[in-house]
């Protein structure tokens, strides 16, 4: 592990070892380095292996280099030599053109007659890589005035409007992914099996005593009619729980005991009670709610609205 060579071997080789268990371990929404910390082992072991061959390989380098002759050795380093040469020779001429300095064996060509007590000058001319940045900022420059002093492109302030619409969106987008930054106005009705199962589980530990295991009521309402006294649908329901009931003899606020996404999971197992027969239903409180977002009767399908009429009719 003498050379830059090796060192830049073994972190490749670490680099692509972590890619790799990152793409073919299913690790869901975490890092599977998170998810399974025993990675940092096989991580470990992966390291001293890596560093073990490039020390034997040093190693057998290094023996075959004392068992040959000292013309072979000579030999040896020449070539050594001139392949590193060749190996940066593409680098360095590059740098020299960018930089489009002369060499010293050639500055004799450029020297002024200028002679200052003995001190001469040189005609340097400007780098390459400096006058192409020049050049970059004069066409820069023509196309700013073109497109905002003569056109009227977008102003400052139009600029700033747009991007914090962008932003707004951006957010709302995420939102919608990260469910721990849910709140009253992006909660949505939650169906996964796993998010009502949470649910039941909050339910369980902080609501039967009120509302009864099948949420029949007691202390508190019936959670299975339609009666509702501060509104139902997941977005009451949601502020209810978060910011509790009504003030003196409605249930506490829950929002600096359950974390957001906590909310959302027992509000959405709550109405899943809607429809159902508790064992001793309470009597109802409250309103009757309708979902202002449900579409109206002349608003659904007119296959439903025929079909609706059908109904009614054979009744009467």
């Amino acid at each position: 592990m003498k050379s830059v060579a090796s060192y830049f071997r073994v972190i490749a080789f670490m680099v692509l070892a972590f890619l790799l268990m990152e793409v073919s371990i299913d690790s869901g929404d975490q890092m599977a380095i998170q998810q399974f910390p025993i990675i940092w082992g096989v991580l470990a072991m992966l390291l001293l292996f890596a560093i073990a061959v490039e020390i034997i390989a040093a190693s057998l380098r290094s023996i075959l280099f004392r068992s040959l002759t000292e013309e072979a050795r000579q030999r040896y380093a020449a070539a050594e030599k001139e392949r590193n040469a060749q190996k940066f020779s593409g680098i360095r001429n590059w740098y020299n053109k960018m930089a489009g300095s002369k060499p010293i064996e050639e500055e004799g060509e450029i020297v002024l007659d200028h002679n200052y007590d003995g001190i001469r000058e040189l005609d340097n001319k400007l780098p390459p890589w400096w006058v192409y940045g020049f050049y970059i900022t004069i066409v820069f420059a023509a196309v700013y005035l073109v497109r905002y002093h003569i056109f009227d492109g977008t102003k400052q302030g139009k600029e700033y409007e747009i991007e914090m619409e962008e932003a707004r969106i951006a957010i709302e987008e995420y939102k919608k992914t990260a469910k721990d930054l849910v709140d009253v106005n992006s909660v949505v009705l939650l169906t996964e099996t796993a998010d009502l199962d949470a649910g039941k589980v909050i339910f369980d530990q902080y609501c039967v005593a009120c509302h009864k295991p099948d949420g029949g009521g007691g202390i508190g309402p019936n959670l299975a009619d339609s009666y509702w006294i501060l509104g139902g649908g997941i977005k009451n329901v949601f502020n209810t729980i978060s910011e509790g009931g009504r003030d003196g003899k409605g249930m506490v606020s829950w929002k600096n005991d359950l974390k957001p996404l906590e909310r959302a999971q027992v509000a959405s197992y709550v109405l899943s009670f809607q429809g159902t027969t508790p064992a001793e239903p309470k009597d109802a409180e409250g309103e009757i709610w309708l979902d202002p977002d449900a579409p109206k009767p002349n608003e659904l399908p007119e296959a439903v609205v025929d079909s609706t009429e059908a109904v009614v009719t054979g009744i009467d």
